[in-house]
Formats: structure tokens, sequence, C-alpha cells
């Protein structure tokens, strides 16, 4: 895919992080720094980083009360300059420490940290070139520089200038960089669904339900599915499965239980002769096409109503006024002031508390602000928080038991 973006014009790059920010080849002059690592939430590196961080600390503390120990040879300053670094204090030295344990963990799977340029990049300053000139080599293929760099480079000796070392020296020529459109908001309507929340969640749907991304045939399939879920976050998410023989039941083709919830059979079990023998009513799967129908609706009713109550949960937290009149006001604070007296709570099975609890978590997941008035917000985010970090615990720790059982086979090949 990314081949064919690249031959398209869509893709001007495609590189991985580990040889992209820990690596400097060439004649890169930026940094090798933590700092310039790009990140997203739920990522491995930051997760892995804060591990480093976290026994660095602890080897620091061990050599403080253990002054027998043997001290580490420190990182020195010929090593900070090599790096592009021009701050030789002691920060500069864990920053670049940092840096060289990370990159060990990362580089025996760099190949899975893939990086996409859609913009050009400067082969000095490793920024991607979005406004003026991109200064090109007349000689190299993959030598560009940005118009800052260029300025700079014409500043230098001529020992130093492109190509570094060589006696001729080559010409640079502009590029205007005028494609790259002035309005890049997004202006599509946010649609919410839990399968999208967390990685987890969606590897789980995944699994659930064999989506595959390994052949183009399974990669549309795949993505369809994705997005008839994204659409459509009341139906179904799961094949259902026959209660009587074990195998799946295709949309409209079986049978439901009114009470139990989850029996379904299909309808070759169900039309044999002596039928199911379940004590309750079973009623017949809606068709897809009334499947689409009511999803549709009862999404749209479902996003309303759920906006309606997280704005109410944030106006009612903020509200000092006893005889308000916007709806429900009161209702609400009638809710805050159960929570504070109920003795059941949620735990114990308090209908009320549950209702406040589901709201108040919802709020969570969606607020963005620092410091929110809507009680327990910033607790709910806090174990939120920590509940993601064990999740990506658990991942970190399962990628590198993957990575020693592949370096285990790959030595055990080639003994």
């Amino acid at each position: 895919m990314l081949r064919k973006a690249a031959k398209e014009g869509i893709v001007a790059e495609t590189t991985n992080l580990y040889d992209h920010f820990f690596l400097q080849t060439g004649e890169c002059r930026a940094k090798v720094t933590a700092a310039r690592l790009p990140y997203f939430d739920g990522d491995y590196w930051p997760g892995a980083a804060e591990d480093i961080i976290y026994q660095m600390s602890q080897d620091d503390d061990g050599r403080k009360g253990n002054k027998k120990g043997i001290l580490k040879k420190p990182i020195t300053k010929r090593a900070l300059k090599a790096s592009g670094q021009s701050d030789f204090s002691g920060n500069a030295s864990k920053d670049l420490l940092l840096m060289h344990k990370l990159g060990e963990t990362i580089h025996p799977m760099k190949e899975d940290f893939i990086m996409v340029h859609l913009q050009h990049c400067c082969t000095h300053c490793c920024t991607l070139m979005v406004t003026g000139n991109r200064w090109v080599c007349s000689q190299c293929k993959d030598f560009q520089l940005c118009d800052g760099c260029y300025e700079a480079e014409q500043k230098r000796e001529d020992r130093e200038r492109h190509p570094v070392n060589h006696k001729d020296k080559h010409k640079l020529y502009p590029v205007e960089i005028g494609d790259i459109p002035a309005d890049t908001k997004d202006r599509d309507e946010i649609l919410e669904s839990e399968f999208f929340d967390t990685r987890q969640a969606f590897l789980s749907l995944c699994q659930g339900n064999h989506y595959q991304y390994d052949t183009l045939r399974r990669a549309k399939h795949s993505s369809m599915m994705v997005l008839y879920h994204l659409h459509n976050p009341t139906a179904p998410a799961f094949v259902t499965t026959c209660n009587a023989c074990h195998l799946d039941i295709e949309s409209g083709q079986g049978w439901r239980c009114e009470v139990c919830p989850d029996y379904d059979v299909c309808n070759a079990c169900y039309n044999k002769e002596g039928g199911v023998n379940h004590p309750h009513k079973l009623t017949n799967h809606p068709s897809l096409a009334d499947q689409n129908a009511q999803n549709k609706e009862a999404r749209q009713l479902r996003v309303l109503q759920l906006r309606k109550m997280l704005d109410l949960l944030v106006h009612a937290s903020q509200c000092r006024c006893s005889l308000c009149q916007y709806p429900n006001c009161r209702k609400v604070k009638g809710l805050f002031r159960h929570g504070l007296r109920c003795k059941i709570r949620a735990s114990g099975g308090c209908v009320l508390c549950k209702k406040m609890w589901y709201l108040l978590q919802l709020h969570a997941r969606a607020c963005k602000e620092s410091k929110c008035d809507v009680p327990r917000c910033g607790d709910l985010k806090e174990h939120l928080r920590r509940l993601q970090q064990q999740s990506d615990s658990r991942r970190r720790a399962a990628v590198m038991e993957m990575m020693r059982q592949r370096a285990a086979e790959v030595a055990g090949t080639s003994g």
C-alpha cells in the first residue's frame, strides 16, 4: 500500500522510527534526543521510555546508597557532541543514555515502527518542509534542505558544505512548495464508538470476528466491517452462534430468547421435529434491512440523548442557582446529593449510583479540561490513565517476549 502511495506521489518517503531519530547518518545535523520523538496516546515507546527512566533512577539511588559500588563510566563530551548535543550538562548525558537504551530496545523490531512522510524532510534538521522552498541537490537523489538550513549552508566553509569532505561541491536549486492546502481542518462529524476508544478494544473486535489484513481480499473485507461497526454502534459486534448446533447464525436467520441474555438458535435447529427444549419464548431475528433502519434511528437518538445528558452534567456541576430553570438541572443536583449520602453505593447495587457513575465515566473519557468542575472527573481520568498504562505494560511485555522467542529461534537455526 505504501509503495503504491509513494508511486502516486501521495507519500514522499517511508522509513522507521529507529533510522530517522536514533541514527545520525550522512550529513544529518539534528540532535539525537528524546524531545524529537513523535508519539500518540498508547504508543509503545513512551511507556518503554518511562520504564527505562525509572530503572535509571533506581540505579542512581543504588549507587548513592552504596558508595563502594562500581560507578559506570559517564558519557563523554565527545559522544555528546557526536550526537548533536551542544549542552554538556548532566541532563544531556541522561537524555543520550535514555536514547541509547531505548534504541537497544527498539532496534530488533525497528521495521514494525513504520514512519510515513507526507512531505519532504530536510536532510540537516530533519523537519518536514511545508512552506517556502526546498533546495534539492542536482546530483544526489536524497539530499534536500529547507530555507533555514540552506542559508546556514551558504555561510559554512567549503570543506563543510555538501558534499562534506569532497573537493567538488554540488549545486542546489530551489523547488517551490505550493501543493499543501491552506485549510486542513476536519469538518466531518465525530463518531463515538467504544471499539475505537483503546487499541485493546479494537484488537478484541478484530480477534473476535477474525478480521485480518494479511491479504488484499481480507483487508478490504475487514476495513468494510470496521466501518460498518463505526457507523452502526448498536449493531451486534460479534457473530451469533447457535446454542444447539454451535454453528454461526446469519443475520435475520435465527431465533432469540426474550429472557436469557445470550441464547440463540438457528432456523434449522428451531424447525427440527420436537423443536428446541427451552423454557422461554423465542422470537425471530429481525432482517438485515430492518436492523439497518433501526440501527440508524437508534444511533441518532442515542447520540442526541447522550450529548444532552453530558451537557446537563457539566451545567449542574457549575450551577449555583437553587431555582434553576435549566431542564432537569435539579434532578442531576439531587443525584449528586444522593451520591454523598448513599450507604449502598454502586458496588452494593444502588440503581441511582450506577446511573450516576455511568454518566461520570462517559464524561471523564471525553473531558479535556485540566480543571473540571464535574465531581470525581479528575479521579476517573487518573483511573483510566492507570488502566491504560497497565494495558500498555502488558502489551510491551508481550512484544518483548515475542522478540526474545524470535531471537532464540534465529539463534537455534543458525547454530
